[in-house]
């Protein structure tokens, strides 16, 4: 093989991540270390792909079919790689096949079964696995009827979206009606997804990497807010915090057999939520995903170097036999098979959001993507990794003062020992009237504050004085969202950190309670830990 092309992810924007520049751009360094030339097509001048000196050809073009076949016919090359560009250029996979383009990786084929809603269920039904119940709808009448069925509340997306591009969580029949009048198309030839939405379930993110004969888990990494939020804004740990081993292992079982049977060869990314002690499936992604970067980073092994070789028909054990050895003598840890059983650190991602240079944009996270970059930090310990990982991202967590909570009432039962840590740290807990009046008859000592719409002083006044220190806000269903919208905003606008999640809550508690505890912490480089 001479010559190959790789396809980017095109034009980058907030919901899209750069994460995929990344993978393209480490493909092209593990071709060119084996003599293979490098043709890039992109179009975006703010990627390092798109860098005149990256590839040994660029062209900057739109990730368009017309394009890229005007582009093969050209340079004839090899093999094309789509897995590193994100979802833009898998959509052109079965074309591509059809004209007789050489795909390198994963076939069309498997890839259109992934993608494909319909015949992934039945795919996944077909291996034995769970997965949340879920319809396609081509009416606006269609769609009330499935939703009913199903049972609300209801995950509803369009077909083929980026980011999470409008998708949302529905709670009721007349919120539905109301979204698909205003967000979305539906026809025959764009119908809606519609999917059990499992409250209080936690999500999980899966990276592994194949060649057909061997596959290995990257990493298992459990998500920090609720399931429903979108995986390019959930903080995210590496190994899982509060799973426990066997769950973890039903996962990456699951995972392998999944990319066995779709005959996988590269990357694949994974998602499962864990829903009353059971495992569900919820999307699989034949390609480099947006937890790549991080993920590589955290086990010491570049992933997207490791798939670029393996689709150009290299074995995984002959790249990294020592990894192999590791499984075969089962020195393996529970989260990542690139980890040595001993391995005892905690890797936390958390997200950054644009948030306060958009005024009227409301700071509560949900299905479609909102951030624009991530951090990363390392430590011993969950607490003090996560808490690493706020500073890097610009939020320092506070060790006394006012913590300000107003949840949703499904959540308030969850609240009882999150109100309880705060307060045996010594924090003063502050609620509006429902929450106030709750923790009360749970033997919760609050000061009950004044909302918006109450009178004066309220918590926004109170917040405006800096009088409050952190802000916990869950919201549910369209009404809460809109009564909740001006304490989020000047949490935002007054730099008060704040999260929308109850499991984001307990994470922030566990980060304070740490570094009260440590005092301090050590700073670990990640030379130091993969030499």
């Amino acid at each position: 093989m001479k010559k190959v092309l790789i396809i980017g992810s095109g034009p980058n924007r907030i919901g899209q991540g750069i994460e995929f520049d990344y993978a393209c751009v480490h493909a092209i360094y593990s071709l060119k270390e084996e003599g293979i030339q490098t043709i890039m097509v992109n179009c975006n001048p703010e990627t390092v792909s798109t860098d005149y000196d990256t590839a040994d050809k660029l062209y900057f073009e739109p990730i368009i079919l017309e394009k890229v076949l005007d582009i093969v016919e050209r340079e004839n090359p090899d093999g094309v790689f789509l897995q590193f560009g994100g979802q833009t250029p898998l959509k052109l996979s079965l074309s591509l096949k059809e004209f007789g383009v050489p795909i390198l990786g994963t076939q069309p084929e498997s890839i259109d079964v992934a993608e494909d809603r319909e015949l992934f269920r039945s795919f996944i039904d077909s291996l034995g696995f769970l997965q949340p119940p879920s319809d396609t709808a081509r009416s606006t009448e269609e769609a009330l009827e499935k939703a009913k069925q199903i049972g609300y509340p209801v995950l509803v997306r369009p077909s083929y979206v980026l980011g999470g591009r409008a998708m949302r969580i529905i709670h009721e029949e007349e919120e539905l009606v109301r979204y698909l009048r205003e967000a979305v198309s539906v026809s025959y030839e764009r119908p809606v997804l519609i999917d059990k939405y499992l409250e209080d379930s936690v999500e999980v993110d899966v990276d592994a990497i194949g060649d057909g004969e061997d596959y290995l888990i990257g990493a298992v990494m459990e998500h920090i807010e609720e399931a429903g939020v979108h995986s390019g804004d959930s903080a995210a740990c590496i190994p899982p915090y509060t799973l426990d081993k066997n769950t973890v292992h039903t996962i990456k079982e699951q995972s392998k057999a999944i990319a066995k049977a779709l005959n996988v060869k590269g990357l694949i990314n994974l998602q499962f939520a864990v829903h009353e002690g059971k495992v569900y499936v919820l999307e699989v992604n034949p390609r480099a995903s947006r937890t790549i970067p991080f993920v590589s980073k955290a086990i010491g092994y570049p992933l997207a170097k490791l798939a670029a070789k393996v689709g150009i028909g290299k074995r995984l054990r002959d790249i990294i036999p020592e990894v192999f050895e590791r499984l075969q003598k089962g020195n393996v840890h529970w989260a990542s098979d690139f980890w040595p059983a001993d391995k005892k650190l905690y890797t936390v991602k958390e997200v950054v959001f644009p948030f306060n240079r958009f005024p009227e944009v409301d700071p509560v996270l949900g299905p479609e993507m909102k951030s624009t970059g991530e951090v990363m930090a390392i430590d011993e310990e969950f607490g003090l990794a996560f808490y690493k990982a706020q500073l890097a991202a610009g939020h320092r967590l506070p060790m006394k003062g006012r913590v300000f909570v107003s949840v949703a009432d499904k959540d308030k039962p969850r609240i009882v020992e999150l109100v309880k840590g705060f307060i045996e740290l010594g924090f003063e807990v502050l609620a509006t009237g429902g929450t106030h009046k709750y923790l009360k008859e749970k033997g919760l000592e609050t000061r009950m504050v004044l909302k918006v719409s109450e009178g004066r002083p309220h918590i926004v006044d109170m917040m405006t004085n800096s009088e409050v220190d952190l802000v916990i806000n869950t919201p549910s269903g369209s009404r809460a969202r809109s009564d909740a919208y001006y304490i989020r905003r000047t949490a935002v606008l007054q730099g008060i950190p704040y999260t929308t999640t109850v499991r984001g809550a307990y994470a922030i508690l566990e980060a304070i309670r740490c570094i009260k505890e440590h005092k301090d912490f050590k700073v670990y480089a990640l030379q130091d830990l993969f030499p």
